[in-house]
């Protein structure tokens, strides 16, 4: 009933939403994240890339030349969501102490998600990954744990950095 009532107020009022990643703190931090964004748009770089050698493109082949597309673009957002919430919720001063590099490397990162996002270009896909695998190697160095790197198991295959988890 309350539910009900605060609804119709809710249509009339059109009261303002409230979203957050976890303002409680939840202290749930993971750049992994980010990380796998990044590699959907790199493999949907590629994917793109091989539609567009084809000479004729047939009405799917334009619909999911589109998809894909849609898909770049909503990952190179997630990636800026991820960094954005780790950096601004998680960071503070004593990170920034220890790894001062931290601010440019945020912001080179929101820079080269945007370059990556307004192109089809792999070598700006995997110069986002290089970033972003920067930045979770010194995530990690704030929990006080090593890193290492490898291989990750499907397309693009692409190389990560990953916690080492004893």
């Amino acid at each position: 009933m309350l539910f009900n009532l605060i609804s119709k107020l809710d249509k009339k009022l059109k009261f303002s939403t409230a979203s957050a990643h976890c303002d409680i703190p939840c202290k749930i931090y993971d750049p992994i994240s980010a990380q796998i964004a990044v590699l959907t748009m790199i493999r949907m770089v590629d994917l793109l890339n091989d539609i567009n050698e084809k000479s004729n493109l047939t009405a799917n082949d334009q619909a999911q030349f589109h998809r894909l597309l849609n898909q770049k673009e909503e990952h190179g957002n997630k990636v800026k969501e991820e960094i954005r919430i780790i950096w601004g919720d998680y960071i503070k001063q004593p990170q920034l102490e220890k790894f001062p590099e931290l601010h440019a490397l945020t912001h080179s990162i929101m820079l080269a998600s945007s370059k990556a996002k307004q192109h089809i270009d792999k070598d700006a896909t995997l110069d986002l990954l290089n970033k972003v695998n920067r930045f979770a190697e010194i995530f990690w160095a704030t929990k006080g744990l090593e890193t290492y790197t490898a291989v990750c198991p499907y397309p693009p295959t692409q190389t990560l950095v990953y916690p080492k988890l004893n």
